[in-house]
């Protein structure tokens, strides 16, 4: 094994089921990564009432955070192949910790804007570095898997987060979910930081040399530059819909936080947990047969995201609400099963976590876009038409995927050559 690039040390000696440990001590960090994000999503009414927002106030707490977490996460990811990666996870994990905590000290829609921005700062450490390290730790035939069960997290902590933020706000008030997940997310810290390790890096042919600078080697391979604007856009559309929903359940059927979260947010969730495991072994085989499996693996989860989306508009139920989230759902869970694999499939180790940091800065950056753009379509053509014609950028996403195989092919049998 090559010895360990710059920025991470030598692993102390661990048991060969380390690389699996280390997927369940991440899970619980990416679980309360999401689930802190998704309080605001569950209080959004009880905040439109007590500060008097409009829809576009409300959407712009969602933004301001996808905004600043996509800077964070390019010069944090950055930061992920230049330190320690498991320093980078830990401190990011500490510092939204104690900013969701201090959200519920906001006194005005000023206040709690700033709040979400620091709570952003802390959670964009996370993503670029851990896939990074999960990378470093996994084999990549495994590779796809092994990131998929980490992202299935994701869901987890979005889906229980906000209804349980709503179960406990309905009770209580909007100020106590940020306070008890921050406080919880601390203690989780203590507890883990001397159980991550850090892995040695194989280095493959597609690395010219240590040194280099891990930007620009991203910026020089297309399929690398092109999967960071298809997951803006699906990571655009998936937010739109998302932020939106539970709001929308609330106003259409006048449910409480609770069941607007269980039908409006859970659905998503659960649907995305139960189809990104699909989506990595999915890719998995496929990219036994080719080298750009996954890849197909993204075309068919976002082609299937965008239609099974639009029966929204026939929905009227919360029954039948619920079935076309879960439906649209379970599609782009093929996807988020396999998004960080692909990454990897065409960018060399020592650029991996710059690489997810551009990507996520530029899908960041689309995901703030989205939630303005929805409150304003909704009050153009209702919430429904809003949220439906999302799928646009799903069917764009597929679109340039399917043009960039020549490319992407390419660049995956380079990458997949070792040193």
């Amino acid at each position: 094994m090559a010895e360990a690039t710059i920025g991470t040390a030598p692993p102390a000696r661990v048991g060969q089921g380390y690389p699996w440990i280390l997927i369940g001590l991440l899970w619980v960090v990416a679980f309360l990564n999401a689930a802190d994000r998704s309080i605001l999503i569950a209080v959004m009414p009880q905040l439109r009432t007590e500060f008097g927002l409009s829809d576009t106030e409300l959407a712009l707490l969602s933004s301001v955070f996808f905004w600043v977490y996509a800077a964070g996460a390019f010069f944090l990811g950055r930061a992920g192949d230049s330190i320690r990666r498991t320093r980078v996870v830990l401190y990011g994990l500490i510092f939204w910790s104690i900013a969701t905590g201090a959200s519920s000290l906001a006194t005005g829609f000023a206040l709690l804007l700033a709040m979400r921005g620091l709570v952003a700062v802390g959670e964009s450490a996370y993503y670029p570095t851990a896939t990074a390290l999960i990378g470093d730790w996994h084999k990549p035939e495994m590779r796809s898997r092994a990131l998929s069960i980490h992202q299935t997290a994701v869901f987890a902590g979005a889906g229980l987060g906000s209804v349980g933020a709503g179960f406990i706000a309905d009770r209580l008030s909007w100020h106590a979910p940020f306070l008890m997940f921050g406080t919880f997310g601390l203690f989780y810290a203590f507890f883990i930081w001397r159980f991550l390790r850090d892995a040695p890096i194989v280095h493959t042919k597609a690395e010219a040399g240590k040194g280099r600078e891990p930007i620009g080697v991203v910026l020089r391979i297309p399929p690398a530059v092109m999967l960071c604007g298809i997951f803006a856009l699906g990571t655009g559309a998936s937010t739109g819909v998302t932020v939106w929903a539970p709001t929308y359940v609330h106003d259409t059927l006048g449910l409480d936080l609770t069941n607007s979260a269980l039908w409006g947010a859970a659905t998503i969730n659960i649907a995305g947990f139960l189809s990104v495991p699909v989506g990595g072994l999915l890719a998995d085989t496929l990219a036994k047969r080719t080298p750009i499996g996954r890849f197909y693996t993204l075309a068919i989860g976002l082609g299937l995201a965008g239609l099974l989306l639009l029966p929204l508009l026939l929905a009227d139920t919360a029954l039948e609400i619920g079935l076309v989230l879960i439906a649209t759902s379970l599609a782009k869970g093929l996807f988020d099963g396999c998004i960080y694999a692909a990454m990897q499939d065409v960018v060399p180790p020592d650029a991996r976590a710059t690489a997810v940091g551009m990507m996520t800065m530029i899908g960041f950056i689309g995901a703030g876009i989205t939630p303005i753009f929805v409150a304003q379509a909704g009050a153009a053509m209702g919430m429904a038409g809003g949220i439906v014609s999302l799928a646009a950028l799903y069917f764009v996403a597929v679109a340039i995927i399917l043009s960039m195989r020549g490319p992407t092919r390419r660049a995956a049998i380079a990458n997949a050559q070792p040193a």
